[in-house]
């Protein structure tokens, strides 16, 4: 790959143990059900999906001196990302527990790997040459590798990039305080962020999503929103113009990585000079065809690799 990346994704590359019941489980019982590694960890997912739609991406992360450390770096080979990893013995590469029930919703339990060993002296001289640079929620709750993940945004913007953050998670959001979250991270002054709908209402106090968009216009000023509403949709736009976008008929079986694909297919479009509302629909029909898939990053098929082609 030749040439400065468009996108370049800080954070969280994890091994996702996939756990697919038929049926609720049962407290203290046992069930039948298919159990599945596969790579994951949000920035790597949209650093992954903005390569798989176009851009040309690399990922900024921590793993440990392991077996899955090595298998992350033939992964992000395989899909054609930059590499910019460090490593460490004092933790393993990271791994999520991923439960996906039979209706398609998953529940995660996240454990706290390499990737969240991730400093200040593990950037790369060469981010300040990328596009636009991606951070997660998950590199804001704790420090490291919080530290690391702010000094990036300094220099993005010193350097002229755009910036775009995904909160991650309502859970963590509530527990390190909705009010100190948006301090900290408007304080990026990111270009785009994606919240879903849950991050959203948390955020905002606020229950309807255009309520809930023109709130986080005011508490990210100038920021892009594309809220993300899983099954009916998106809404997309900035300071108070927001367009609706439908969802695609795509029955969910495993909602892990949809966002993540919405947002990498969203820059991937975006940089490439779609305006707002295109990248977004083109964004919706890649997240609704992943949901309809088990794992954040299934192989693609014919009809994902047409639409990534027509569109581009």
């Amino acid at each position: 790959m030749e040439g400065s990346l468009d996108v370049l994704a800080l954070g969280d590359f994890a091994w996702d143990v996939l756990i697919h019941t038929g049926a609720p489980l049962a407290s203290g019982g046992d069930t039948f059900g298919r159990v599945e590694l596969q790579p994951g960890g949000s920035a790597a997912n949209v650093a992954v999906w903005a390569r798989r739609c176009g851009a040309r991406s690399g990922f900024v992360g921590k793993i440990g001196r392991d077996r899955f450390g090595e298998l992350a770096r033939e992964n992000l080979a395989e899909e054609d990302v930059v590499p910019y990893l460090s490593e460490t013995s004092s933790r393993p590469t990271g791994v999520v527990a991923v439960w996906v029930d039979h209706t398609g919703q998953r529940s995660m339990v996240s454990g706290q790997g390499a990737d969240f060993l991730l400093t200040e002296a593990d950037l790369p001289a060469e981010l300040d040459t990328a596009r636009h640079l991606h951070l997660t929620g998950w590199s804001m709750f704790t420090d490291p590798p919080r530290r690391a993940a702010l000094a990036a945004a300094r220099r993005a913007r010193a350097a002229g990039m755009s910036i775009s953050l995904d909160p991650a998670s309502f859970q963590l959001i509530e527990e390190t305080d909705p009010a100190a979250f948006v301090r900290m991270t408007a304080a990026l002054e990111p270009t785009v962020i994606f919240p879903n709908y849950d991050e959203g209402r948390v955020l905002t106090g606020r229950s309807e999503p255009e309520e809930i968009a023109r709130r986080l216009s005011e508490l990210y000023p100038g920021a892009t929103v594309a809220l993300k509403l899983d099954a009916k949709g998106a809404l997309v736009g900035r300071e108070g113009r927001y367009d609706y976008v439908p969802p695609t008929p795509d029955q969910a079986t495993d909602a892990t990585g949809a966002g993540d694909a919405f947002a990498g297919s969203f820059l991937a479009r975006w940089l490439a000079g779609d305006d707002l509302r295109r990248a977004a629909e083109f964004a919706v029909v890649v997240s609704g065809w992943v949901v309809a898939r088990r794992g954040a990053r299934p192989p693609l098929d014919a009809r994902l690799k047409e639409h990534c082609r027509v569109s581009g």
